[in-house]
């Protein structure tokens, strides 16, 4: 019984013991750890490439560096617990992630998280290869811009047209046939820019590919119909007299060939330009198209009534608008695209292209009064005498 008693108290007193120095071991690896942990730098876990599905859940914050003093950018996962000093350094960090963020108000609407070297907000038409240096592509950077908007049976037409414009021109087709390849006959044409939409209009055409940054590097816009005459019209002596007179919207002067003209477009021999154009056959300067795209409605495809409204986009307009006499060319009246319309209640199809060329007229003229109206109100002055047109 005395053995069993010893052994009992013997057994009563190691528990104590054991216990102690389970509480001190713990005890000094906690001091130990703690030690460990300031002597070294915070890691940062941006240095280290993870897969991403390996952080599903990783917030960005910004702590201390206790060596640098400087914010160290560090992920935390919402998981692990944050030190006591997590306010105010997530404030910190904030602010710091806000400012590091790229945001430049004047970049083109949509591109403002773009550092402004990297956006290209201007496009061209030129063509380039499929190889080689990109800076080597082009031998030459054609100032102008000419389009013809056209149908394959009035080809000969615009071959002849074409070969009056020099190489300092980039020539543009829009195909209202959906005839493209054909043209090819015409060495001309294997270089120039073909687009093609069924029954579609020059205006409807000008609207969707001739965008002002797209057309930035012209210094001017041709966009001329089909049907025209160029025996006595040369395109680089025509520039030379926009040049001269200042002028920012013009057109060759026309002679009527018995057919039914404007009378202020008319051609007059005793001068070299004279005040007024028309949508047959416009020149705009880079400046005055701008304008002019902007005004151009997207669904009045006619382009009816936008001629008298041109003065809007130049100041003055007397001075800066004009029709070039000394370089004429000849309206030859070629109905082909009335003929791409169909024919409605016993109606012929250029009948109802005509009714439909009216009605954008008056739809036209209704939205820039309104327009107008609408302006002035907001700014709360009464509107000029002047009227629209």
């Amino acid at each position: 019984m005395s053995k069993m008693g010893t052994l009992g108290r013997s057994g009563i007193i190691r528990k104590p013991n054991e216990s102690m120095r389970l509480i001190i071991t713990t005890f000094v690896g906690v001091v130990f750890g703690f030690l460990v942990g300031v002597s070294f730098p915070t890691i940062s876990l941006t240095k280290l490439n993870f897969p991403s599905s390996l952080l599903p859940s990783i917030d960005l914050s910004y702590i201390e560096d206790k060596n640098s003093g400087r914010p160290s950018e560090t992920f935390l996962p919402r998981s692990w617990p944050s030190p006591k000093f997590n306010r105010s350094s997530s404030s910190q960090g904030q602010n710091l992630n806000e400012t590091s963020k790229i945001w430049v108000p004047t970049n083109p609407r949509g591109a403002e998280r773009l550092p402004p070297g990297i956006v290209a907000s201007e496009s061209d038409l030129y063509l380039r290869r499929l190889w080689g240096k990109p800076s080597e592509d082009l031998t030459i950077r054609q100032k102008y811009l000419v389009t013809f908007t056209v149908g394959y049976e009035q080809k000969n037409n615009i071959d002849a047209a074409v070969k009056k414009f020099s190489e300092n021109f980039t020539i543009l087709l829009f195909h209202y046939d959906g005839r493209t390849s054909e043209w090819d006959e015409f060495e001309w044409s294997k270089r120039a820019i073909h687009v093609s939409a069924r029954k579609q209009t020059k205006w409807w055409y000008a609207k969707r590919f001739l965008h002002p940054d797209i057309v930035a590097p012209y210094d001017y816009i041709f966009i001329w119909d089909e049907d025209l005459g160029v025996e006595h019209f040369d395109a680089e002596e025509y520039i030379k007299l926009v040049r001269k007179h200042g002028l920012e919207i013009s057109q060759p002067g026309l002679e009527p060939n018995n057919r039914l003209t404007w009378q202020m477009t008319k051609r007059r021999g005793d001068q070299e330009v004279h005040k007024f154009v028309e949508i047959m056959a416009p020149v705009f300067s880079r400046d005055a198209w701008r304008c002019v795209w902007h005004m151009i409605q997207n669904d009045l495809v006619h382009g009816w009534g936008l001629d008298f409204a041109l003065r809007r986009c130049v100041e003055p307009a007397h001075e800066k608008i004009g029709v070039v006499d000394a370089q004429w060319i000849v309206h030859q009246t070629v109905p082909s695209l009335g003929n791409q319309g169909e024919t409605q209640n016993g109606k012929a199809p250029w009948q109802g292209v005509r009714e439909r060329c009216r009605k954008e007229w008056t739809m036209f003229q209704g939205r820039v009064a309104n327009a107008e109206k609408a302006y002035y109100k907001e700014i709360g002055t009464d509107p000029p005498n002047s009227t629209t047109w």
